[in-house]
């Protein structure tokens, strides 16, 4: 994946912003920033497992299941001392939790009575574990560091983005894959499943990964609900629909989504597409570094408000290395009272969807910071795609 020296580097700017913050230890849940810091990859995370940075060891310690400890070992730059395992039955178990083992591992190294810095709003990380940490390392000090790995991995690297390059040409692919697939009496299922193929299959030279969010698919009313999947239902004549989707290549996402119909498009939907790609040409236009995240925001809002039109969810997000549930790295968003500031080699996700009660729109762009302005990572169409429809004689 990376060489070494990448990771070292990216352990440094963690034991940066661990000083910054007062942290003397910092405990890892979320599988993106182990990924990140060691090349772990690997469908373990639906049981504990928990990644410890101190400031003084040159390697993190993987704490994990004993049958997902081989595959620490045979991934990651980690050596076999800062590889520990628990016994399996420690897992789903009502007598006793994986975060035990994690305390008598912080007691043995001699940090229980350290500032910890713990990721207290990870989706793997629940009450229970801090729970079981609180009650068995009673003389640390915690604190939130949910996103402190995630704001070290903001500004990608050249072979991260050449990573993300890869996932857009990926989802390019899967992207053309649902419209080719698209039909009357053709199910929604079917649509996901040429998505699927497409995204994993990848190109010629290069394969894809499994995405960490499914294929979102809402159909005509249903436009209203953006993260509504698909269903056996198929589709018909004058159906419209949005499709969510992203191409991954080595965990690096790069979502895309548009809006298309079956024959012609319902006269508001054509126009409210209209709007969304005027919004966007004027926000791309804008960006550059030096700007703060919610000056992308004001921009946007400015130039659909023009036509009477306004968006009340965040207009986009920052990207890259992700694991299930969710492809955004959880820190800059563009919206109000949001004044990071936007520099080079940094990648989001550009997401001017707009959602009313009885239908939406959907057309976005994975986007990277470059050194003078900003560059849409994919050059897939973004007009609203009106499939014939082929009349058939009875």
């Amino acid at each position: 994946m990376f060489s070494v020296k990448e990771y070292e580097e990216r352990l440094k700017k963690t034991k940066m912003k661990m000083v910054e913050s007062g942290i003397d230890v910092l405990l890892i849940s979320n599988p993106s920033n182990m990924y990140y810091l060691t090349n772990y990859n690997a469908w373990s995370f639906y049981v504990h497992q928990m990644m410890i940075v101190t400031l003084e060891d040159s390697q993190p310690i993987w704490i994990g299941r004993h049958m997902d400890a081989t595959s620490v070992a045979k991934t990651t730059w980690l050596d076999e001392n800062h590889i520990i395992s628990y016994p399996d039955y420690y897992v789903q178990s009502t007598e006793r939790h994986p975060m035990d083992f994690v305390v008598k591992i912080i007691d043995e190294i001699g940090h229980s009575k350290r500032k910890i810095g713990l990721e207290m709003d990870a989706h793997y990380f629940t009450a229970l574990c801090f729970q079981r940490l609180l009650n068995g390392l009673p003389n640390a000090e915690f604190k939130d560091a949910t996103v402190l790995v995630n704001r070290v991995r903001l500004i990608k690297s050249d072979q991260e983005i050449s990573y993300m390059r890869k996932a857009a040409s990926i989802v390019e692919r899967a992207m053309q894959a649902a419209y080719d697939s698209l039909g009357a009496g053709v199910r929604e299922c079917d649509v996901a499943a040429a998505i699927y193929q497409a995204q994993i299959s990848g190109l010629d030279e290069y394969g894809g990964d499994y995405p960490s969010i499914v294929p979102m698919l809402p159909t005509n009313d249903n436009t209203s609900c953006p993260h509504l999947t698909f269903s056996e239902r198929r589709y018909k004549k004058g159906d419209f629909l949005t499709i969510e989707i992203a191409g991954v290549y080595k965990r690096y996402h790069a979502p895309l989504a548009r809006t298309l119909a079956l024959g012609e498009a319902p006269h508001h939907v054509k126009e409210l597409s209209k709007v969304v790609q005027e919004g966007i040409e004027k926000t791309l236009e804008v960006i550059v570094p030096g700007i703060t995240a919610e000056e992308v925001e004001r921009t946007w809002s400015e130039a659909i408000a023009k036509y009477g039109y306004q968006k009340s969810s965040r207009l986009g997000y920052s990207i890259g290395a992700s694991f299930p549930p969710d492809w955004g790295e959880h820190t800059v968003s563009f919206r109000t009272g949001d004044k990071s500031i936007l520099k080079p080699n940094m990648t989001f996700h550009l997401m001017p969807g707009i959602w009313y009660e009885s239908y939406g729109v959907e057309i976005t762009e994975s986007i990277l910071i470059t050194k003078k302005g900003v560059e849409a990572l994919t050059q897939f169409s973004r007009d609203l795609y009106e499939k014939p429809i082929i009349e058939t004689a009875l």
